[in-house]
């Protein structure tokens, strides 16, 4: 990086500190992509990215899988407590009892929704793989042989964090008129609920469908939006898997960013940026005309929009199905 390209980095830094000490950018706001800054700055690829870890170094900032760079919340000064008391002598260990031992109580105090809500918890923070028994008797503070007295192996505890994920749907009372308003309300409420909890989306099964009641009335919904519209049987339940397998699919994305942030150390932007050099020297080549025409001009990805227009795209194709002209019988 030249001089130049050093000092635009640190106005780079201090214009969006000001803006977020401003309140221009609020928290939970996103901040401007590497990409972006490279175009409203003029500066390189490595100078945007330099300026954002910066932000972030300093707590400004976080990286938000599948979203991008955003404003951080602030952080409330901790305040000063007494200095620590003198240590005091060790006082003889009686016999644990049920009542005076602390594991035996909170044992006592399990239940299947607290382990349940403590198993989520992990998934959210760290993804299905980082999910066991164990893992999840450790967050308890209980011995992992009590887990199975309320839950009864791992994969009826992943049944239960299902049921409880999608239960967090409510649909309105009153369905709006007409199949696409319907139909795109449902996707973006599971699309919603699989932000929330990134392991969701990977857990689900097309092939073998988990048996969820608190899914089934997504399916009644989509199907209810679809009832009378003219299409067969057969043609109604596909729709509905297909637009659950869109959602599911892209989403899909979310948990897998959240793995590779952690894994690298590095957002989807900073990745990018090492990926520049070799994709530049491939563009050179004069072989991809069209495909570096886009690479020069840019393009900031952005999970929730991608999921937006594939979404439009798809209710287009069923609207083809239910208002476009029927084909005709098959002739020999």
């Amino acid at each position: 990086m030249d001089r130049t390209d050093g000092s635009r980095y640190r106005r780079i830094v201090d214009e969006l500190r000001a803006r977020i000490e401003r309140g221009e950018l609020a928290p939970g706001d996103r901040v401007p992509s590497t990409r972006e800054i490279t175009r409203q700055w003029g500066v390189a690829m490595a100078t945007a990215t330099k300026a954002l870890t910066e932000l972030r170094r300093t707590g400004l900032v976080r990286a938000v899988p599948g979203i991008g760079t955003v404003v951080a919340a602030p952080q409330a000064p901790s305040p000063a407590g007494p200095p620590p008391a003198a240590p005091l002598p060790a006082p003889v260990k009686a016999p644990r009892t049920a009542a005076t031992d602390p594991r035996g109580s909170r044992d006592a105090a399990l239940t299947a929704d607290r382990i349940v809500a403590a198993a989520t918890a992990v998934a959210d923070a760290e993804g299905l793989a980082a999910l066991s028994m164990r893992r999840v008797a450790a967050e308890l503070g209980v011995a992992t042989m009590s887990l199975y007295r309320h839950v009864a192996d791992k994969d009826d505890l992943l049944l239960r964090m299902l049921d409880t994920a999608l239960a967090e749907f409510g649909f309105p009372d009153e369905r709006p008129d007409g199949w696409r308003e319907p139909l795109a309300l449902a996707a973006r409420m599971l699309w919603d609920t699989c932000r929330r909890h990134p392991w969701l989306a990977p857990a689900l099964s097309m092939t073998r469908p988990q048996i969820v009641p608190s899914a089934m009335p997504f399916t009644e919904w989509v199907l209810g939006a679809l009832d009378g519209r003219g299409l067969d049987p057969w043609t109604v339940f596909t729709t509905h898997l297909t637009l659950f397998n869109y959602v599911r699919g892209t989403a899909v994305n979310v948990e897998s960013e959240s793995t590779a942030m952690a894994d690298s150390g590095l957002d989807a932007d900073e990745w990018m940026a090492t990926q520049e050099p070799a994709l530049l020297a491939l563009m050179d080549t004069g072989r991809f005309p069209l495909l570096q025409r886009h690479v020069t001009d840019g393009y900031d990805f952005d999970l929730d929009r991608l999921f937006e227009f594939g979404l439009q795209r798809l209710l287009d194709g069923i609207a083809a199905l239910i208002d476009g002209p029927r084909p005709g019988p098959a002739t020999a």
